[in-house]
């Protein structure tokens, strides 16, 4: 939910490559098209918690670190009097094995800016790790959990690349496998 078009005010800035690109679910001011580098985009976390259970876990997104990677997404601008609720649901959300992380972001907009994100890092206790686009693919179709199918989060995720004009191979090939 967007509540303003005024950049004055800003307390956070939170950078979404994954659902929070279609699923924002927080108060901002401002959205935009923005870029991190030595990144990549990866289905390589479990998800136990919204998109998985247990017994058969689904694959959601985090950032691997990756030489000479782009990888596109938005960044958020959340007012002061939006942080502290903003954090709360936001630990919440990302709560499987996720750590808070700040990194340096570019956008047309503001320039290169501080912002908040979310990255599972290989030592939690959700990490899947790396597999064949295919075996990927195949965890994702069978999965489902509280928040619905890991399928549709695919893509709906793909989905919201597309509209936002971000190329993501990664995406693209598992989405594809999923059609």
């Amino acid at each position: 939910m967007c509540v303003s078009n005024n950049n004055e005010g800003i307390g956070l800035w939170v950078f979404g490559y994954g659902s929070i690109i279609w699923r924002p679910a927080m108060a901002y001011q401002v959205a935009y098209l923005a870029t991190v580098s030595g990144w990549a985009r990866r289905f390589w976390q479990g998800s136990h918690d919204h998109r998985g259970t247990v017994d058969k876990p689904g694959r959601v997104l985090t950032l691997v670190p990756q030489e000479g990677e782009i990888c596109e997404g938005r960044v958020f601008g959340i007012a002061k009097e939006h942080v502290d609720q903003t954090l709360s649901d936001l630990d919440y959300r990302e709560k499987n094995g996720y750590q808070r992380q700040q990194l340096s972001v570019q956008t047309k907009e503001q320039g290169v800016i501080s912002a908040l994100t979310y990255i599972a890092p290989i030592n939690n206790l959700a990490w899947l790790g790396d597999d064949s686009n295919q075996a990927i693919a195949t965890q994702i179709q069978h999965a489902s959990g509280p928040s619905g199918s890991n399928r549709d989060y695919v893509l709906s995720l793909h989905e919201a690349l597309v509209e936002n004009g971000i190329h993501d191979e990664h995406i693209n090939n598992i989405a594809a496998l999923l059609r």
